[in-house]
């Protein structure tokens, strides 16, 4: 289904909203504590204990639309002792600290944690990064700047992301997620070995993807009927050997509110390259293209050709416009066609 979200043995990402609500993706990682936002729009559906696992937000720009969840993200976790990585375009630290400025913070100083927003506003050619303390009452203190920019905004061991500079009259982001490696365990292998599936694979990823030696043991537990906890002890390199398939990561990309131009076709049919699954958004249909480059948006069928042109697996189309509710089989159709090459 055009509308469905991407699951995989490492993540599940979907959107917040349905097409027609405020834009939004949140992928999540599986058997570990650990998530991330794509936009901050209308966040309610996304319930305390997922908003609690993440750890990264990426904002393609402050309409509100796309911001307006700042508010009920920072309620969440205030008063717990987290730290959330946010990533924005130019005036992102204004933004922030505009919101942050909107409270009175006289009691914070006595919380036993200490909530922190780690704040990225990222150019074109640099970044400047800002930490925000929850018992400093959010008041700006030490700040990096980047010069250097590369278009990667997190390098971790199991994964990266990337952006782009759009248009939408003003600077919007698209972001890319990206897997450094995908670690396939055969269920077949297992079943051979006599081992059992569990959250015992997740840190032996880990350690494949780290590189370790192949004589590090590795823990591999369950529970057995009765609950108590059973062990076994295996080489890493064993393991490697008989259970795992190792293949290329998994790509995620997430495009929003953006006007058809050459230079935005170019950038993102770039970012998007081969990736698994394309967020794109599609407020009009191919017949109101005139209002969508008014608007600075994309029609379905344009969404559907940058999807075709950057040779992207699946896409998922969001951001509807609401007149065309009850009619939302033409948007699909349209971007259907331009996916498969077909003119409108």
């Amino acid at each position: 289904m055009i509308f469905s979200c991407i699951m995989t043995a490492m993540f599940t990402a979907q959107l917040i909203n349905n097409p027609f609500s405020d834009p939004g993706v949140y992928l999540e990682f599986k058997h570990r504590r650990e998530a991330m936002l794509f936009d901050l729009g209308d966040l309610h559906r996304v319930s305390p204990r997922q908003l609690l696992k993440v750890r990264y937000v990426f904002v393609s720009h402050t309409h509100m639309d796309h911001f307006i969840g700042f508010d009920h993200l920072l309620r969440i976790c205030l008063g717990r002792d987290s730290h959330i990585a946010l990533f924005g375009p130019p005036g992102f630290h204004g933004n922030i600290e505009s919101k942050v400025k909107a409270y009175t913070w006289n009691l914070v100083e006595n919380y036993v944690n200490d909530f922190q927003l780690d704040v990225t506003e990222i150019h074109p050619r640099h970044k400047i990064k800002r930490s925000y303390k929850c018992r400093n009452a959010f008041k700006s203190e030490k700040e990096d700047i980047c010069n250097d920019f590369d278009g990667i905004l997190v390098d971790e061991k199991l994964f990266s992301v990337s952006a782009a500079f759009l248009d939408h009259k003003t600077p919007c982001l698209a972001f890319r997620f990206e897997e450094k490696m995908r670690v396939n365990i055969m269920k077949n292998a297992l079943d051979e070995m006599g081992l059992p599936t569990g959250a015992w694979l997740m840190p032996f990823k880990e350690r494949i993807i780290n590189n370790e030696p192949d004589e590090t043991p590795v823990r591999i537990w369950w529970r057995d009927p009765s609950g108590q906890v059973k062990e076994n002890i295996k080489p890493l390199g064993l393991l490697k050997e008989k259970i795992v398939r190792l293949t290329p990561g998994k790509k995620v990309t997430y495009v929003t509110d953006v006007v058809f131009s050459d230079e935005n076709v170019c950038r993102i049919v770039e970012l998007a390259r081969d990736s698994d699954l394309l967020f794109i958004e599609a407020p009009f249909i191919h017949e109101d293209v005139e209002k969508a480059t008014q608007k600075y948006h994309l029609t379905a069928f344009q969404a559907g050709m940058l999807a075709r042109m950057a040779g992207v697996k699946r896409m998922v189309l969001f951001h509807f416009s609401p007149k065309y509710k009850g009619v939302v089989e033409m948007l699909i159709q349209e971007a259907m066609q331009a996916f498969a090459d077909e003119s409108p």
